[in-house]
């Protein structure tokens, strides 16, 4: 008697990083500059305000099951609230050949030791370490077309289409947006949607004082 064919069921799976939210203020600061100089990269795409994070860990499609895991090794992360003030501008790989451009993120070594914390307890769980040492930044925009990978890649080729802006940051004084306290970080959701990548919290983790 022939076997019934086997039926395979894809398992529903998302798209999940860890990340610090922005406090109100920098937020607003960050947005009116982001009004002021959109302008000169209009092909570029460009972050909305309330989009706006500091990528802690992206940890990439994981299956639906896989997520209550995710959220208790987080939750047994234990570390204090800190320091983060943003500043100045950059652009990945190099300003010729300009993928991504980015808002520069100065933090106490709490921040990094964070990120590693993460990496390291979300290693136990089978998800791929990071290869490269961690490099905070806000993402305000990517180029249109191709990879917006922030790597350098071999053949990388000139790309104008941040030269207009580039030309504006060198003549005006580096921006400056505030100083917060991170007090938490979150398990977000990304989805893919015609206006761009959403973001949703599905977890929040919160920064503990040590107490002596």
């Amino acid at each position: 008697m022939p076997r019934p064919p086997l039926v395979c069921y894809a398992q529903p799976a998302m798209r999940i990083f860890v990340a610090l939210d922005l406090d109100s203020a920098s937020r607003e600061r960050i947005q009116k500059f982001v009004e002021e100089v959109c302008a000169a990269a209009p092909d570029a795409r460009w972050i909305s305000g309330e989009a706006l994070h500091v990528t802690l860990k992206f940890i990439g499609e994981q299956p639906d099951a896989a997520i209550a895991q995710i959220e208790a090794a987080l939750r047994s992360i234990q570390a204090g609230p800190f320091q983060v003030s943003f500043s100045g501008t950059g652009f990945f790989p190099t300003p010729r050949a300009a993928r991504v451009f980015w808002i520069g993120i100065q933090a106490e070594d709490a921040l990094t030791r964070l990120a590693k914390t993460i990496d390291e307890s979300l290693g136990k769980l089978g998800i791929a370490k990071e290869d490269r040492a961690f490099s905070p930044h806000l993402t305000l925009a990517r180029a249109r077309g191709g990879s917006a990978a922030p790597g350098q890649r071999k053949g990388d080729k000139s790309n104008r289409q941040f030269a207009k802006l580039q030309e504006f940051l060198t003549t005006h004084p580096v921006p400056e947006f505030g100083t917060m306290t991170a007090r938490e970080f979150f398990l977000y959701r990304s989805q893919l949607s015609s206006k761009g990548s959403q973001y949703t919290k599905i977890a929040r983790f919160e920064l503990q004082p040590t107490i002596t």
